[in-house]
């Protein structure tokens, strides 16, 4: 990518707005304790080896499972992406919001038979206990708001059912998660699936494609760089969570501080575009819901900032949003693409 120096400006003073509904959407979530890992403990009285009874630590709930779920849901193309890989395609009863993201195409012709419970939010209360799952898969803590009309993980349980959340989408894990945590919900799914040998599978290609990555870019300059999500005409800064994660495991260093008080409770905060004037990134990334958003995001960002080091050096890195959710293979994909843009000379 070939660059200028970036011009020193006077830093503005955030100044925050509202939200737009699609960030605003998880800004809801209740804040819970958090931990995550996995357990396994003897039953004496089951003589059966491979069904010892299974407990995994999630978003502050200890989850214990003493047979292998058979009914189970992925409330995300990216959690049903992870299960198949996991190759427990033949226990998924229902995979859900399947309009948010498209499977991989390998992927997508195993879930074809898979039942659609819904398509562009999480499914009614209703429809996902029809299904008599024992399993529920998510990859935040919003899927199970009873106040948006969904089943809470309280009704899930009542009805012989577990929650299982991303290790980064529990509520209080939220703003400072990593790309890592994806590893630790391989693990932990492989735990309560019995399919261990399969999920170290599944880990090692991924840590093998993050410690790539690494290699190539070790030593290279650190790009600046602004993440940001347009919705028309309203512009939201990322600044922590995994989101911000990734462009640190791309080799950027993000404008924004995630330590700053705009970002205690929220990964994202809307702001006013003179904020990333003042910035001035090298490169700005965007999330994107698919080519046409993608195409007036661009046109956005071109005639906004003008004058701003990443529109003229055309370094406007755009990555599907999806692939910036808690909880999914996506994120290191997201890191490659990024890391790629911003260091190209190093791939």
């Amino acid at each position: 990518m070939n660059r200028r120096p970036a011009r020193t400006r006077p830093r503005a003073t955030m100044r925050t707005r509202t939200l737009p509904s699609t960030l605003a959407a998880l800004s809801a979530i209740p804040l819970a304790l958090t931990a995550c890992g996995t357990g396994v403990t003897s039953d004496p009285s089951n003589s059966q080896g491979p069904e010892e009874t299974v407990e995994v630590a999630n978003c502050g709930r200890k989850l214990t499972f003493d047979t292998t779920p058979e009914n189970v849901v992925g409330m995300m193309p990216s959690q049903t992406e992870m299960l198949i890989r996991l190759g427990l395609q033949d226990s998924l009863v229902g995979q859900a919001q399947t309009d948010v993201s498209t499977l991989p195409e390998d992927i997508a012709e195993k879930a074809a038979e898979v039942p659609v419970l819904s398509t562009d939010a999480p499914p009614a209360r209703e429809d996902l206990l029809a299904t008599a799952p024992d399993l529920v898969v998510s990859p935040t803590e919003y899927e199970f708001t009873a106040e948006q009309g969904f089943a809470s993980i309280d009704q899930l349980n009542e009805n012989g059912a577990q929650a299982y959340v991303a290790t980064g989408g529990c509520a209080d894990r939220r703003n400072t998660a990593e790309v890592t945590d994806v590893l630790a919900d391989i693990t932990d799914l492989g735990a309560i699936m019995r399919v261990p040998e399969e999920a170290e599978e599944l880990s090692t290609e991924a840590e093998d494609r993050l410690s790539a990555v690494d290699e190539a870019i070790g030593g290279s300059q650190r790009p600046s760089v602004a993440q940001v999500y347009v919705e028309g005409e309203s512009l939201s800064a990322i600044g922590a969570g995994v989101e911000a994660d990734i462009i640190k495991r791309a080799g950027g260093d993000n404008v924004f501080d995630p330590e700053a008080p705009e970002f205690a409770e929220f990964f994202a905060a809307e702001i006013n575009p003179e904020e990333i004037t003042s910035r001035n990134p090298e490169a700005i990334v965007f999330g994107v819901s698919g080519p046409a958003q993608e195409e007036k995001t661009r046109e956005y960002l071109q005639s906004t900032f003008p004058d701003v080091a990443a529109v003229e050096n055309d370094a406007l890195i755009a990555v599907s949003q999806a692939d910036l959710h808690p909880g999914t293979l996506g994120n290191i994909g997201a890191v490659e693409t990024i890391a790629e843009e911003l260091h190209p000379g190093a791939f």
